[in-house]
């Protein structure tokens, strides 16, 4: 992913956050020779001894899972977006621009073979989903949640690269960045106050006068 020096997320950690609170994401693979394959799916970020992984399932009749171990996956984490005017900058020459966060993590998939372990991701999908739900779950009966499972295809990733991009306009003047802020939050569109409210907790505190 192209990513200028300023538009780089601060730390790990604020990547991580992110891509836990925008946990849908897009899962791109591509056979040898063929044309990439995506399919959306809510994913579950884990850190396990020092390594991050992610794990998902998919429906077996997506014939994507038959990439696993082709080649290397992108997971596409995305947050909101807003276009940005130029009429929010001080200087007049200047050109409309999009302000976005995304990242992109990369690496295997494996296939989970055993049940066991395909009902333990569904649960914990459900524990950080709706937990309420599992009481209703545990009295399924078990033949419908076996039928269940074997419809699906679930699988785990361990990333093997991330990347984060945060394009909240670092590169315009203080001044300016408030008059975007401003701009966002009178918008009519809900995806642009959203990234207002994502700036404002990213320069909360810092250094910047916003």
């Amino acid at each position: 992913m192209y990513t200028p020096k300023h538009f780089e997320p601060e730390d790990r950690t604020a990547i991580l956050a992110f891509m836990q609170r925008y946990s849908f994401a897009t899962l791109v693979t591509a056979a040898p020779g063929a044309a990439p394959t995506a399919t959306h799916l809510p994913f579950m970020l884990e850190e396990r001894r020092g390594a991050l992984w992610l794990a998902a399932h998919m429906a077996r009749a997506n014939p994507q899972w038959q990439h696993f171990g082709q080649g290397e996956a992108l997971v596409i984490f995305q947050g909101p977006h807003a276009y940005i005017s130029p009429r929010w900058y001080d200087a007049a020459m200047s050109v409309p621009t999009w302000n976005y966060a995304a990242v992109h993590a990369c690496g295997q998939p494996i296939r989970i073979e055993s049940e066991a372990a395909v009902f333990a991701q569904l649960e914990k999908l459900i524990r950080a989903s709706e937990p309420e739900y599992l009481a209703q779950w545990d009295q399924l009966p078990e033949d419908y949640k076996t039928s269940l499972a074997k419809g699906l295809v679930a699988f785990e990733m361990e990333i093997t690269r991330l990347e984060g991009k945060e394009k909240m306009s670092q590169n315009r003047t203080d001044k300016e960045i408030r008059q975007v802020l401003e701009g966002l939050e009178a918008s009519a569109h809900e995806s642009h106050r959203e990234m207002a409210a994502l700036m404002r907790e990213k320069y909360a505190g810092g250094s910047r006068n916003i």
